[in-house]
């Protein structure tokens, strides 16, 4: 509210409960990054579930590297700032 600019987590509440209710493309248009960071976080969850039943190690606390997280960091400046740009303003805007 204090610039006027969307962040990257506007829309994400209206995201998740469009994904809860179904509507997929509706998800899509409030905030893209919720509905891929959700059904991301889904998979993980699952892929955990599944390798603890089966008594096995997931490691993800040694797949966690600066690597991976510098690629999450810019990932999420790129959609902030794709956000804000006219051109795809208009398809990322909450």
């Amino acid at each position: 509210m204090l610039t006027g600019l969307p962040c990257p987590g506007c829309g994400g509440l209206r995201a998740v409960s469009d994904l809860l209710h179904g509507d997929v493309l509706a998800a899509l248009a409030s905030n893209a990054l919720a509905v891929v960071l959700v059904l991301g976080g889904a998979s993980l969850w699952a892929v955990w579930t599944t390798a603890a039943l089966r008594r096995r190690s997931m490691g993800l606390v040694e797949a966690v590297t600066d690597r991976r997280v510098a690629v999450g960091v810019v990932c999420l400046v790129a959609f902030t700032v794709l956000r804000w740009v006219p051109p795809t303003a208009a398809m990322l805007a909450p």
